[in-house]
């Protein structure tokens, strides 16, 4: 399958490292202009600097999530292109504190990045997908959407299962305007992060119980992203899509 997003426009969020940076690596490969999101400016323009032409920087703290900040980011892509055709709202933050020592301040850092901000950032997004008829919102949950997290905490599996809510209601809601909405759950995949949070005999032992006994890769997620950026998916919404080698059949 051989996608063209030459015109098109990508915001993905949370593109420093990972399945984001994946995703827009993907994304300029097929033509895409790509507006890549990290917390801080100065990371953001290396990224960009990094991806080469057709990528641009936008910065934003979203541990606070708040409309006017993610406005912020919304519109400066919008002032650089005139348009959002596709949304990934990938950025998230994944720690894995036991339950008993979840602070307050800490639930709801992770509730603001992992829920309210894909929330801001896809009512910010409408007016403008609306106004052209067609949009694709792709968000990132996880299996712990589905299950519970092999590695992160309470507030990471709670977070991801509302994620799916949210990508459903929007879904229902958004699809007269020609916008399609659509969640992917991916298991362990082989990133930064992953790696931070488990040492590789752990990873060992996890990929043994899973039917394909490896990671997953991030391009192989990015390449279901684009997927369902593409006009091949115009007739899916409101699903979750696994790609978690099995993991959710055990």
């Amino acid at each position: 399958m051989s996608h063209d997003f030459s015109g098109k426009v990508a915001l993905i969020t949370g593109a420093a490292r990972g399945l984001g940076r994946a995703a827009a690596a993907r994304f300029l490969e097929y033509g895409a202009s790509v507006a890549v999101h990290v917390r801080d400016a100065g990371r953001a323009e290396d990224l960009a600097r990094q991806l080469g032409a057709g990528a641009f920087p936008v910065a934003g703290d979203l541990a606070n999530a708040e409309t006017r900040a993610v406005q912020e980011i919304v519109d400066r892509t919008l002032d650089r292109y005139g348009r959002i055709d596709i949304l990934v709202n990938n950025a998230a933050l994944a720690l894995s504190t036991r339950f008993e020592k979840i602070s307050e301040e800490e639930w709801r850092r992770a509730m603001d990045v992992n829920i309210t901000a894909p929330f801001l950032f896809i009512r910010a997004v409408l007016p403008a997908m609306k106004a052209a008829g067609s949009g694709r919102i792709i968000n990132l949950s996880s299996t712990a959407g589905k299950s519970v997290s092999t590695l992160g905490g309470a507030h990471y599996t709670t977070s991801k299962a509302a994620l799916l809510g949210l990508t459903r209601a929007a879904a229902k809601e958004l699809g007269p305007y020609g916008i399609t909405v659509n969640a992917i759950c991916p298991g362990l995949i082989d990133t930064e992060l992953t790696r931070e949070n488990a040492t590789p005999a752990d990873l060992a032992a996890y990929t043994r119980t899973f039917p394909i006994q490896r990671l997953g890769e991030p391009v192989e997620v990015a390449d279901l992203i684009c997927f369902l950026a593409s006009a091949e998916a115009a007739y899916i919404t409101g699903a979750s899509l696994d790609i978690n080698g099995g993991d959710l059949m055990i």
